[in-house]
Parts: structure tokens; sequence; C-alpha cells
């Protein structure tokens, strides 16, 4: 912590000490000049004179922790648009900078309470200024300290430090270094794609396309087309030849999600794939080879399906040569917290500038609730709070989760899922005003699981 008097900036750099790093944002025209006998204090001084740079400068320079924000005054619309820049990182501790008739206006001072760590009033006092960025800086520090605690983060924002996702990172090691199908499985929402995704970045074929392919949101008769492609006239509609899913992934990997819900035709097709590497466009007889890895996933058991029939044996074999299963949020109790924050950090544009964080009620009771729609609910549940909440920290009623975890505590497991199910479900329903294809596509599961939850729940569509 520097003190008023502390020496200046020269001679700590002939030391070998770096400057800290002051953003000063004038964005109505005030004299941040002013603000430059700070740099003989061991600050390195940026200056950004409009909105626009001062929006560019925060997001190249995330090791800034510190600025000055000289304001004169500001109509609500423009004290918005100030506080939008604000937002992009919120590592800075800001301290507002204005002229003394300013603390007459309410809007400003309101401004300037939910937005800065502290305020200096014109004429610059530079010893007093400067013992005030010592501390914001020195809080700044704390916060990024706290931020920035172990975690493990994979390709494509893989997070977590748990037992369960430090063996889900070995195992996604093992078997990115090999060309064999894989076959990942795991509930709606726990990232399978991310999982994909990471294999494909850091495989050889990393260079290649990643195609993606939910089979289950595709409509039964455009499957076929949209996989292997069609010839110009193959059906009503056809009016030119169209590259299929898997062509287009030629050198790369094609990632087939839900791939418990293809038809028995496509798993036929699939299967001959797989086999030979070749592929036939519908209306053509021309038999194309294809290059590209296979990686498949569902969040239904495959070897029940194969028992009861619904998914050819032989085909489960052929995708199932690695396996890859993706934990449960429920199982990965340690990640509860480094998630959330993760999240409130990304999505921080969003938010509603009063929302600073979570209390630390909110993470406890996040940490013992059941998730059953995983990350994907977890980033639904912070990203309204972020919006909607009116309290400094998130409170577990932003979340919509006060009402939820005292039920919970009086059922079984079981019940707690099924009750937490049918929530989310009607709520998603509503919201699409019960358009299932919609909600089915909002829920990240296909039509056909979507259905099959709404009977299983008894749910009124």
């Amino acid at each position: 912590m520097f003190q008023p008097n502390t020496v200046s900036s020269p001679s700590k750099r002939k030391q070998g000490i770096p400057a800290r790093k002051l953003l000063c944002v004038s964005p109505d025209g005030a004299r941040q000049a002013s603000a430059q006998p700070l740099a003989e204090e061991g600050w390195d001084i940026l200056t950004a004179p409009d909105l626009k740079l001062a929006r560019e400068l925060t997001r190249q320079h995330k090791d800034c922790h510190v600025g000055l924000l000289f304001l004169k005054s500001g109509t609500d619309a423009y004290l918005n648009q100030i506080e939008e820049v604000l937002m992009v990182n919120n590592q800075i501790e800001w301290i507002s900078v204005l002229p003394p008739e300013c603390m007459q206006s309410r809007d400003l001072c309101a401004f300037v309470i939910k937005n800065s760590y502290d305020y200096h009033t014109l004429p610059l006092d530079i010893p007093r200024l400067h013992f005030i960025l010592g501390h914001a800086y020195g809080k700044a520090l704390l916060k990024c300290k706290v931020a920035g605690r172990e975690q493990v983060i994979g390709q494509n924002q893989m997070i977590g430090t748990s037992a369960p996702m430090r063996d889900l990172y070995a195992r996604i090691i093992k078997i990115q270094k090999v060309e064999s199908p894989v076959l990942i499985h795991g509930e709606s929402g726990t990232g399978k794609e991310l999982a994909a995704r990471a294999i494909h970045q850091n495989s050889s074929r990393c260079q290649a396309p990643f195609v993606a392919v939910n089979c289950g949101a595709l409509p039964t008769h455009l499957i076929q087309s949209e996989l292997f492609g069609h010839e110009k006239g193959a059906f009503t509609g056809a009016t030119q030849r169209k590259i299929g899913r898997i062509e287009s992934a030629a050198g790369g990997t094609i990632f087939l999600d839900e791939i418990g819900d293809l038809s028995q035709e496509l798993q036929v097709n699939l299967l001959r794939f797989l086999q030979e590497k070749t592929i036939e466009r519908v209306g053509s007889n021309q038999t194309i080879e294809v290059d590209v890895r296979v990686i498949a996933a569902t969040h239904v058991n495959l070897e029940k399906a194969v028992e009861q029939g619904v998914f050819r044996e032989d085909l489960y074999y052929r995708l199932n040569v690695l396996r890859l299963d993706i934990p449960p949020l429920r199982e990965r109790v340690g990640d509860i917290e480094i998630l959330a924050l993760t999240f409130f950090e990304k999505f921080s544009e969003e938010k509603n500038p009063v929302v600073k964080g979570f209390s630390q009620q909110t993470l406890n009771i996040m940490a013992e609730y059941d998730w059953p729609g995983n990350v994907r609910e977890m980033i639904n549940r912070i990203r309204r709070a972020m919006v909607m909440s009116e309290n400094r920290l998130i409170t577990p009623a932003d979340l919509e989760l006060d009402n939820l975890v005292v039920l919970n505590k009086s059922l079984s497991l079981d019940d707690a899922r099924v009750l937490a199910e049918t929530e989310i479900i009607q709520h998603s329903l509503i919201q699409n005003n019960k358009n299932v294809s919609k909600t089915a596509r909002d829920l990240g599961v296909s039509r056909v699981t979507l259905y099959r939850l709404i009977n299983k729940l008894n749910i009124i569509v």
C-alpha cells in the first residue's frame, strides 16, 4: 500500500518495480489531464476521452485494477451508458471525481453510490487522492485473489476442480490422442458438447471443421438429407445439391448429439458409414469417401435401448469404442462456487449495476441444491437473478431456490428431482406459450424426450 508521500515512479522503475495502471475516463470532457501528477506517484496513466475508447481500454488492459471517472453532470440515459462501460470489467475499483456542485444532484449521487469505491471532489488533492487509490488498488487485488482461486479450466470453458472433473480431464487427454469413435454419456445440461469440442481442439484434427448435429432437434424426414446431403431434384423442394453435415466435417470431427433419437433407418446408414467410411447423398448412387472422426452423445441409457430393440446393438458397439461419462452437477459440489463466480463474471454486462455478487447463504444453498437441470439450469437461474435482483448480493430468493430448498429437505432425493423437473418444464412451457418444440430447444432435449417427461410427470400441455 502506497502512502501519500511515496517516492516518484521514475526511481521505482529503475529498481525494476512496474508502475500500476490507472485508467482515467472523462466521458463529458472533464479535466482528466489534472490527474497526470499521479504518474509521479507510481501510476501508469491510461486516458480515455470518450466512452468508446474507455470500453476498448477496459477490455484490453485486464491488468488495470483502478480507474478514475471524471464527471460533471449527465442525464439518466447517459449515466446508464457509462454504467455499461464500467460493467465490462468488474475487477476495476472506480473512484468518481466531480465538482462540489454536482453533489447536489440526486441522480449523480445515486450513480456514485452504486458504481464507485469512493469519490473525490475537485480541486484534486493529489496526496489524498493517491491514498484513496492505494486503498482501492489493495481491495482490487483481494478481489482478484478470490476470483483467481485454483481452478482447472479445459478447452471451451470446462471448469472445475472436483475429483469427478479431474478424472474427466484425464480421460479427455487420453481420448484426444487417438482416432477411435467416442460415445459421451451424461444428463442434459452437463456439457457434453463442451467435452466433444475439447477432444477435437486438442486432436490432430483441430485445424479442420467441428460440426455439431442435434439428432433430436431435426425433423425426422430431414435427418437423412441433413447428415448425408442430397442431389438436386432428389425430392420435392430439392432445388440444388446440398452437402451433408458429415461431408462438411471432412478431415475434422462430426458430433452427433442425442444419438439415441435416430430412427432405425438412419441407424443402418450411420453404421454403414462407420464401417466403410463412405456416404451416398440422397438421390445419388455415387459413393463418396469421407475422413471424419465421429463423437456421439446421449443422455439416455443406450444399453437398455439395445435390450428394448430401439437401438441397434452393432451400431452401439461401433460408437462405444471409447466412452466418456460427464458427471452431473450434484456430484460436483466443490465446483458450485467456482462455476457461480465464473458465470457471474461472464454475464456481468447484463446485470443490474447494484448487484455485486452472491451472499454466502446463497452459495451454501446452491451447494445443497440438487440441480436437476445441471450447469444449464445454473446459468439460467444466475442470469435471471443478475438482471432482476434489487439486492447488492444475490439471495436464494433471487435464484428462486428458497422455497425449493425448504421443500427438498422433507423429500426423498427422487421426489425432489421430480419436483424440480416438473417446475422447470412447466415454467419453460409457459415462457414458450406451450410450444413443445421451442421448449425442447430451450431445455436442450429432443421433442421425444420432452414428451416422455411430460407424460411421466403428468404435466398438462
